[in-house]
């Protein structure tokens, strides 16, 4: 997996970010005291989920010769009590029987980033 690298952008909190040759941007809201130049760092959080899960799915059902012809993934995520909860929904476009159906809803939680988030993580920092 290749690097990604941080480094100050423009205003309050922007942060000019790299992953290769792909270059973008992460900020807050104007009423956080943010540009609202790019999506927030929970925002990238929540897009990392919904694309590793659209992926899953596909490669699954192609796998199976299915006719999904998209999954719509949408996620939200909120804060309570020191605790980010997650809101997945997933829309199955195609033609998609309910044994199908079921087995793609299990295959969801089979997502790397899935998996990453519900598992143990480690953050090993070095300053330099």
């Amino acid at each position: 997996m290749r690097a990604v690298v941080s480094r100050f952008g423009n205003g309050n909190f922007q942060q000019t970010l790299e992953v290769g040759n792909d270059h973008f941007v992460s900020d807050v809201d104007q009423d956080k005291g943010g540009n609202a130049s790019g999506p927030s760092p929970h925002e990238y959080l929540g897009a990392a989920l919904a694309a590793c899960t659209g992926m899953t799915l596909k490669m699954y059902a192609k796998r199976k010769s299915w006719d999904l012809q998209d999954a719509i993934v949408t996620v939200d995520i909120e804060r309570e009590n020191d605790i980010e909860k997650f809101k997945r929904t997933i829309k199955l476009v195609g033609v998609i029987d309910s044994e199908q159906r079921d087995r793609l809803f299990e295959i969801a939680d089979k997502c790397p980033v899935h998996k990453a988030l519900a598992g143990k993580i480690e953050i090993d920092t070095l300053l330099l």
